[in-house]
């Protein structure tokens, strides 16, 4: 399993997240707080709000996951 610190600046980011991670065969989970959805899931995404750090969980083994984080990177927490 991977895991990522993600934060969204605005509504944009969350659609551009999203189309991203559906190129991935991979179960990923956002959590925020006690919240937690579906990655994948635009609408439940969007719940989750902009500028907060959320928490990505992707359910692979880390070693495959080297494309997915660059692709990401722009929406990592620094």
């Amino acid at each position: 399993m991977g895991r990522k610190m993600i934060i969204f600046q605005d509504p944009k980011a969350i659609a551009d997240f999203t189309h991203i991670i559906e190129k991935y065969p991979y179960d990923m989970d956002l959590k925020r707080g006690r919240y937690v959805v579906d990655a994948k899931e635009f609408e439940d995404v969007f719940h989750l709000g902009t500028n907060h750090i959320i928490e990505l969980k992707v359910y692979e083994n880390a070693e495959n996951l080297g494309k997915l984080w660059e692709e990401l990177s722009p929406y990592m927490a620094a």
